[in-house]
């Protein structure tokens, strides 16, 4: 099969959905399906475009200070590279933008358009200007309209699945988490203890990957985080990732005289991400902003228990008492910290989460997903067989109008976000 995606943001741009369209296409030339990925050009872009069969396209890069790339309306250059491809499926993987351009091609070559709902868009208005309520209404709109325009939709959860049922979507919809490497991740070293100077093996290190923004509530993470260092004196907190809440969290660790308690690790991948994870001894997740729990299904399978937050991803992976704790999502900061001295002070209850862990980790093979991926390729092309009949005869004619149909609806789809907002807002000011 031939397979193209369209994103939005890609490497070298770290983050969840570059990683996971990464896994998902390194998984699939590895069982023989071929892979075009269709992403915003970026000033670094390293050595393996080639070897990934990346297209890049002209875009104004982190735009607004997000991790999203405005993409320059150049349609001609991607239809040219896609006549060479072929496609059997378009895969996009955000709602606008790239997004509109999948939809476009694969409306004109008459393929079926699977699109995964990666991100809780809503959750990241501030980084728009015009950031309100009724903004946030409307890429709730947007997003839900463009899936209604697909073939399929993939949710990287069983909440975010329900979530979209209920928010009107009526396309199929397949629930489809990103694999990790199961193997890899076990395997990491404990090195870095020791070659961190105050990382000595005896103490206690609370840890926690990702990246760091504002939607992922990290201000509360790192209060709750101090006042359990408050007890522990010989904890520290080791945080791999960066963003624009780097220097909050410095800030919050010197109000409190805890600064030197505080490892700021920077990015790191690969094998190297995989030996920082094995430096901890308790993970500590506190968004509620996620789709799915990436970086906890990691932790868990370097056999590290996690302390969470009862929220969309989260309650997928985390399992209160069994791998961690899933604590209420209006918890305070005084009940995170006694989760994490429950973990410390209890060493039997430590060892059966860390147990638990490895348990949970084993359904979030790449290998397990990979293959329910393209199963539901396979369905989607068997159905597209059937559908077309004598179509092909009148391919011309026809793919003109399936081109002119998808212009058609991709200004309906935004026209109907923007009078449900308007709406919206009227009746919320009559009130």
């Amino acid at each position: 099969m031939k397979i193209c995606m369209f994103t939005n943001t890609y490497l070298p741009m770290i983050g969840g959905v570059s990683r996971s369209i990464f896994t998902l296409s390194e998984d699939l030339q590895a069982r023989g399906h071929e892979v075009l990925i269709v992403a915003p050009t970026y000033a670094a872009q390293g050595n393996d475009d080639e070897r990934q069969n990346v297209f890049r396209v002209p875009a104004i890069r982190n735009f607004n200070g997000s991790d999203f790339s405005l993409r320059i309306p150049l349609p001609f250059i991607i239809r040219e590279r896609l006549d060479a491809f072929r496609p059997d499926f378009i895969h996009s993987h955000h709602p606008y933008l790239l997004g509109d351009a999948a939809l476009r091609e694969a409306r004109r070559r008459g393929v079926p358009l699977v699109f995964t709902h990666h991100t809780l868009y809503e959750a990241y208005t501030h980084y728009i200007p015009l950031n309100s309520r009724a903004m946030k209404r409307f890429v709730v709109s947007l997003s839900t309209a463009y899936a209604n325009l697909c073939t399929h939709v993939v949710a990287p959860s069983h909440s975010i699945g329900e979530l979209l049922k209920n928010r009107g979507v009526q396309r199929p919809i397949s629930e489809i988490p990103t694999g990790i490497d199961i193997t890899l991740f076990k395997r990491g070293h404990h090195s870095i203890r020791r070659e961190c100077g105050s990382l000595k093996n005896k103490i206690l290190v609370i840890g926690h990957v990702g990246r760091l923004a504002p939607e992922k509530n990290l201000d509360y993470l790192a209060n709750a985080v101090c006042l359990f260092l408050d007890h522990n004196p010989s904890a520290l907190f080791l945080v791999v990732g960066s963003g624009p809440c780097e220097s909050r969290i410095r800030d919050i660790f010197e109000s409190t005289g805890k600064k030197s308690r505080l490892i700021m690790a920077g990015v790191r991948t690969g094998e190297e991400l995989c030996d920082f994870y094995q430096a901890m001894d308790l993970f500590v997740f506190s968004s509620k902003s996620e789709t799915q729990g990436m970086v906890l299904a990691e932790a868990m399978a370097a056999g590290k228990p996690v302390i969470g937050l009862d929220a969309p991803g989260t309650r997928e992976v985390v399992r209160d008492d069994f791998n961690g704790r899933l604590l209420a999502a209006d918890a305070d900061e005084e009940a995170f910290a006694r989760a994490m001295e429950d973990f410390v002070r209890d060493k039997y209850k430590a060892d059966r989460w860390r147990r638990g862990a490895e348990q949970t980790a084993l359904a979030f093979s790449r290998q397990q997903c990979a293959l329910k991926m393209i199963d539901l390729y396979e369905s989607l092309r068997v159905e597209r067989q059937s559908e077309t009949g004598n179509v092909d005869s009148f391919q011309p004619w026809y793919g003109l109008f399936r081109s002119l149909k998808a212009e058609w609806d991709l200004i309906s789809e935004k026209a109907a976000a923007t009078l449900q907002t308007i709406k919206s807002e009227e009746h919320e000011n009559l009130t």
